[in-house]
């Protein structure tokens, strides 16, 4: 797998909030828009048990680890992106399995706040809440979109409490 570049590159957990400048990253993702929360965990199995191995019939690799991108914040539904980085951007849609479209995108660059998350995704609510008081008392002002980056792939015999999952969301540029 290529590797991805600063800050995608932690080889640790980062427990406290850091802003850093972040390049646009090339992503195949399958898009959603109003998708029903309810429905989140079969969407991540249609896309995560089949996105691989259709992204190497068309000579694509995986340059980092699974995300969700949200474009606005999730309610009842949610208008995200579900995909990995890649080492080549997608030119074509591809069609998976279980019926989803594969289409090209990016992770934004620019300045971003990011932190890890430890512990099951049951969690994340909490993380997300402590990020975005983080962000705030450091005078940043977070704006869309925001994502995470499932770096513990989720396999059915690990322990939830090891999974690290990165939180990272766009800053508002500031005013120079």
């Amino acid at each position: 797998m290529t590797a991805l570049p600063p800050p995608y590159d932690a080889q640790e957990p980062i427990t406290e909030c850091k802003v850093s400048m972040a390049p646009e990253i090339p992503t195949a993702v399958v898009s959603q828009r109003d998708f029903p929360m309810y429905e989140m965990p079969a969407l991540m199995d249609g896309v995560f048990s089949h996105l691989i191995t259709a992204l190497e019939e068309v000579g694509i690799h995986p340059s980092g680890p699974a995300f969700s991108l949200h474009h606005r914040a999730p309610v009842s539904t949610a208008d995200l992106e579900v995909g990995f980085p890649v080492d080549t951007p997608l030119t074509e849609t591809l069609e998976l399995p279980s019926g989803y479209e594969v289409v090209p995108s990016v992770l934004p660059g620019g300045r971003i706040a990011w932190r890890s998350h430890i512990g099951g995704y049951g969690g994340l609510a909490e993380s997300w809440g402590a990020f975005t008081e983080e962000v705030g008392e450091s005078e940043e002002q977070m704006t869309y979109p925001f994502w995470e980056f499932y770096v513990t792939p989720p396999m059915p015999d690990i322990n939830p409490a090891t999974l690290r999952t990165d939180l990272f969301s766009l800053l508002e540029p500031r005013e120079v």
